[in-house]
């Protein structure tokens, strides 16, 4: 009888970057619809107004927390139709990476992967409020980075 020889796999390399996201959370929400979907004297489609941020933390060695919130505020003229609050969160493991590519997995990378989660999270919370549901709109974390980048930069002395 012969017995199959396993293939041996690679050791993984120990020093090989990591970034695995842990869990994805609802750490703050509210939705707030002060007349339901009944406001009166608007026929017209609300404005819906958009303010958009993220911030990250450590909650361990190599265990850090991304936050995405996201505030938007519907008026139909100066009526308040609906407002909703959401901080959408993720952990994440990110290991073996320098500060530089922590820095944009933090504001690029984990935001993007929350996105999707904050996207459905509101358009069922607006779809549950009686309206329409509302899509969240592509964002380019990478032009919020760069941004925040030249504002940090900015903010520094120069040493000359």
């Amino acid at each position: 009888m012969t017995t199959p020889i396993a293939p041996t796999q690679p050791a993984a390399d120990p020093n090989a970057p990591v970034i695995t996201p842990q869990a994805v959370y609802i750490k703050d929400c509210s939705f707030e619809s002060p007349n339901g979907p009944f406001v009166q004297g608007t026929d017209a489609q609300p404005t819906v107004s958009l303010n958009l941020s993220t911030r990250a933390g450590a909650l361990a060695q190599d265990l850090h927390e991304v936050v995405l919130q996201v505030n938007l505020e519907a008026k139909a003229g100066d009526k308040v139709v609906w407002l909703l609050e959401l901080q959408q969160a993720g952990a994440f493991v990110i290991k073996n990476l320098s500060a530089n590519d922590t820095g944009q997995v933090l504001s690029i990378v984990a935001p993007n992967y929350l996105l999707s989660f904050a996207r459905s999270t509101i358009a069922e919370l607006i779809t549950k409020g009686g309206f329409p549901p509302f899509l969240l709109p592509l964002v380019t974390f990478e032009g919020l980075h760069a941004r925040a980048a030249a504002q940090q930069q900015a903010a520094s002395p120069s040493v000359n």
